[in-house]
């Protein structure tokens, strides 16, 4: 843990909650990383305490303000609730060291009035693989009373901010694939038939998770696998594709889930052959899962978001076939493409040597510093 030499950095993490759980699941992380793994003392400001209830049920029960695994929590209404530093009693909005705003969600005025040129503020920016983002991370922005507010980007290279990851969140995630009778308790336990688990214990079957937007083509992924000869189990989330009903279609078999909570979303990603997932949040996971994926990216006037996805997709793979299905699972192209698509791409032999790359993404992503670890020393760099 790393301390300054008048006692542990207190940090404020502000998160508007826009996309369902992706701007909280970011920040409830982030919060957890700094508090845990680095000392800091942090207080996170959350604007939709319900939604962050899903992920921390104790969030239900506070009311103004309240403390969970160890990091305070204000519940950020309009006007702002008044709330001292971190440990004091309730008194004026008082910033701590840190401030984090993420996603550029603008803290309260009174509240910045008061962040003076001792203190560290940052702009917790969207991940993107696009170039650009290498020469604008980490760079100032001055803010009227001439303070700096630095953008700090999550990012796919060494010149970013990397990306979040707990220690040893690889480790088991290793040790839970390599246990087939770990991963066919927890499949009993998200409600997958006992007759088709002998089929996943095999390898007669090919996993699916669906967690995706409602403009997905997901009709059309539905009939293509109750079409294959080759057994699947699609396992959809809560709230996705509400339409699609639970049980045997053809070669598909529909396993409707329960909400998970985050660790066993991770546990549902890493059981998975295939995790076709969305936002920024689920994104990262399943990437840490080391397991094929597809991204459904937040889509954007005049198409802006493709973009974004042919600059991760550069890096992530040289595949023409991952590539087709990224965008034809994103609208670009003719959605009956999708079926020839599937096909090539879950045909046996090329689905192994995409469980092979996806362990080496997953490899290459964790050979770089941590983001947590790299915002804690970009601010200890710079307070007074």
């Amino acid at each position: 843990m790393r301390f300054r030499s008048e006692g542990p950095v207190r940090a404020d993490i502000f998160c508007r909650v826009v996309d369902n759980f992706g701007d909280i699941g970011v920040c409830w992380r982030l919060a957890r990383r700094l508090a845990h793994g680095h000392g800091w003392r942090v207080r996170l400001w959350v604007d939709d305490l319900n939604t962050f209830a899903r992920l921390a049920p104790e969030a239900a029960r506070i009311v103004g303000q309240g403390r969970i695994e160890g990091i305070d929590i204000v519940h950020w209404t309009s006007p702002a609730a008044t709330c001292s530093t971190p440990g004091s009693p309730i008194g004026h909005l008082l910033p701590g060291d840190v401030i984090i705003e993420a996603f550029a969600c603008d803290p309260p005025a009174d509240f910045v009035g008061r962040i003076g040129d001792r203190q560290v503020w940052l702009n917790l920016e969207y991940l993107s693989a696009e170039e650009w983002v290498e020469s604008c991370h980490a760079l100032p922005s001055p803010q009227p009373g001439g303070i700096s507010k630095y953008f700090f980007f999550p990012g796919f290279t060494a010149s970013t901010g990397g990306l979040l990851r707990e220690p040893g969140l690889l480790q088991r995630r290793d040790a839970f694939q390599a246990d087939v009778q770990a991963r066919l308790d927890f499949l009993a336990r998200l409600g997958v038939p006992s007759e088709d688990r002998p089929l996943v214990a095999t390898g007669q079957a090919d996993i699916l998770s669906l967690f995706c937007y409602r403009d997905a083509p997901v009709s059309q992924l539905h009939q293509a696998l109750a079409q294959r000869e080759r057994p699947s189990l699609l396992l959809a989330t809560e709230g996705t594709a509400p339409w699609l009903a639970a049980g045997v279609h053809g070669s598909n078999r529909v396993v409707r889930l329960p909400f998970l909570p985050p660790d066993d979303f991770d546990r549902l990603l890493w059981s998975a052959d295939l995790n076709l997932v969305r936002g920024e949040d689920s994104f990262v996971r399943a990437q840490w899962a080391g397991r094929p994926m597809v991204w459904h990216i937040y889509p954007q006037e005049e198409a802006a978001h493709l973009d974004k996805l042919d600059a991760w997709l550069a890096r992530y793979t040289r595949d023409e076939g991952i590539v087709s299905l990224h965008r034809a699972w994103n609208g670009e192209g003719l959605p009956g493409r999708l079926d020839n698509i599937l096909r090539t791409v879950l045909a046996p032999p090329a689905l192994s040597r995409w469980k092979t790359e996806a362990l080496q993404w997953s490899g290459h992503l964790a050979a770089q510093e941590e983001l947590a670890d790299q915002l804690a020393d970009f601010c200890l760099g710079r307070l007074k």
